[in-house]
């Protein structure tokens, strides 16, 4: 295993603990608290977590009974992950915590066993072991972010965004075709200041459509966790500007996005 795919997975197993941490001594009526996601508890969105866990071990483990998810998926593509929470969120929150601690862990044994160069099946392209685990990682970042902002928890930005941020930045494509237009034809640059201070860029240093501001809002932006009013991401160029209205970092259809809050700097 390449040291790139270990720190990955070790960002992973972090960003899971992290959560649990803020999670793993609730007692029931937080469980049952509203997040910003609409019909969404706090128990929802660790359900859906551990839900997503168990559809990549299997892809990771059985590709062929993966298959089949994504059937179901494709039969009701509106609704699915939506019931799949519910039917998670059911769960008294001990067996839902146990689960979702069993089922992360046994999927990173299983990432961390996997050969060099392997392709799984997923619901949009096929993911190796970093992109797998990058997805998760965003994944749990984000759904944690709804926990937090449920609960009024304030979790301090971490280096570990910079892997939700390149999520963000290749999904651009993704962004416009999802809603039915066509993708820029050039590349955009982007400049992100980290939590440490530095500056994550991408892209050529001399493109006319360019993405500037704070990493952790431009996350939020991509995930969809915030309005873009209220986040200090700025666009120069008229494709730069549409992407950040129409920016999503997850497979899938489009997502409703959250309304603005207020006070946010376009």
């Amino acid at each position: 295993m390449s040291e790139v795919v270990r720190a990955v997975l070790d960002d992973l197993a972090q960003e899971s603990s992290e959560l649990d941490g803020i999670v793993g001594e609730l007692g029931e009526a937080a469980w049952r608290l509203a997040t910003p996601a609409e019909g969404w508890t706090v128990a929802h969105q660790i359900a859906h977590l551990a839900w997503t866990d168990r559809a990549a071990l299997l892809a990771v483990t059985d590709p062929e009974g993966f298959g089949a998810e994504v059937e179901k998926a494709l039969e009701a593509p509106d609704t699915f992950v939506d019931e799949a929470a519910e039917d998670g969120a059911r769960l008294a929150p001990a067996e839902l915590l146990a689960g979702w601690r069993g089922g992360r862990e046994r999927l990173l044994d299983a990432l961390r066993a996997a050969p060099g160069g392997v392709k799984f099946p997923w619901f949009g392209p096929p993911m190796s072991v970093a992109s797998m685990a990058t997805g998760r990682l965003m994944e749990t970042w984000a759904h944690g972010q709804d926990v937090a902002d449920a609960l009024g928890v304030h979790r301090a930005p971490t280096e570990r965004l910079r892997h939700v941020v390149r999520i963000g930045v290749r999904a651009r494509d993704f962004s416009f075709l999802v809603h039915g237009q066509d993708a820029p034809g050039e590349e955009f640059r982007i400049e992100l200041r980290a939590p440490s201070g530095e500056l994550w860029t991408f892209g050529p240093e001399d493109a006319a459509q360019r993405v500037s501001g704070d990493a952790y809002d431009f996350c939020r932006l991509v995930t969809q966790r915030a309005h873009r009013d209220d986040v200090d991401v700025r666009a120069q160029g008229p494709d730069a500007d549409r992407w950040l209205d129409l920016a999503q970092a997850f497979a899938g259809p489009p997502g409703k996005g959250r309304a603005p809050e207020g006070g946010g700097a376009r």
